[in-house]
């Protein structure tokens, strides 16, 4: 694995780090490959029961590295190759991953590393931190899912606005926008992803898939079809193990200790 993407499991939370600060942890060809890969990895361990994602320095990801894709235009080699092969795989990662994703987003996010920080199903924000679509900017169109995922945050209107006219979103608006589930201060950024990543690692995470399943298709299913699927998915952690763990220690006011299936 490449050094710009650093892994580490402990005690069921994988925390997957950007790490080229001095790029702020701009995604060059090496860095996306590794990122996809370890995403994979971490969605595929049973012992990995949350995911951590964050960056080292004073940016969370700004995105495409600009001097590889000028080098590559230069060469007239094809570069935008990378959304199928590497923003692709990512973000269905982290979407589509049957265990909770944490961003803590410790600087600026923009382009694609916004786009990752959108997809992840909690955000973690330092007060220092902002976002930027930043696409239209350089005469491209969205792509790493803001196209999907930043609607269904903010709404329709909200991410045009945000996408026609891209601009730095400071912390405290992103989090009255609905982007950031939680702003704190700069210094207190990686104890407090860290600390909401662990409690999820150490919660219901057969039943945080499930809520991951649900929110994903509700999106854009009837309310019917909607409907069906929570009997479906209902039916499912109704049996688990979990759910019997839990009901057995609400009855002996005890704190429950989930396992995970």
């Amino acid at each position: 694995m490449a050094d710009t993407v650093l892994y580490d499991v402990t005690d069921g939370l994988a925390t997957v780090t950007l790490n080229r600060p001095d790029a702020m942890n701009a995604l060059d060809i090496g860095t996306k490959i590794a990122l996809r890969d370890v995403l994979g990895e971490a969605g595929a361990d049973p012992a990995v029961r949350a995911v951590l994602l964050t960056a080292t320095g004073r940016a969370f990801c700004v995105g495409q590295d600009l001097k590889e894709h000028v080098e590559l235009l230069a060469r007239a080699e094809s570069v935008m190759s990378t959304v199928k092969e590497h923003y692709n795989p990512i973000v269905t990662a982290i979407t589509g991953m049957r265990k909770p994703v944490v961003a803590g987003v410790n600087g600026v996010a923009a382009g694609a590393g916004a786009g990752f920080a959108f997809a992840a199903d909690y955000r973690v924000v330092a007060d220092t931190a902002s976002f930027n679509t930043s696409f239209a900017g350089v005469a491209l169109t969205a792509d790493s899912g803001v196209s999907w995922t930043l609607p269904r945050l903010v709404g329709h209107s909200r991410a045009s606005d945000l996408l026609l006219f891209p601009r730095n979103v400071p912390a405290q608006e992103a989090y009255e926008l609905g982007i950031a589930n939680k702003v704190v201060p700069a210094a207190e950024l990686a104890a407090e992803a860290a600390a909401v990543a662990r409690r999820l690692a150490e919660g219901p995470t057969a039943a945080y898939a499930a809520l991951k399943e649900s929110l994903a298709y509700g999106a854009d299913h009837s309310l019917a079809q909607a409907l069906a699927k929570e009997d479906e998915l209902q039916a499912r952690a109704g049996a688990s193990e979990d759910h019997r763990i839990a009901v057995d220690a609400f009855l002996k006011k005890q704190k429950p200790r989930f396992v995970g299936r």
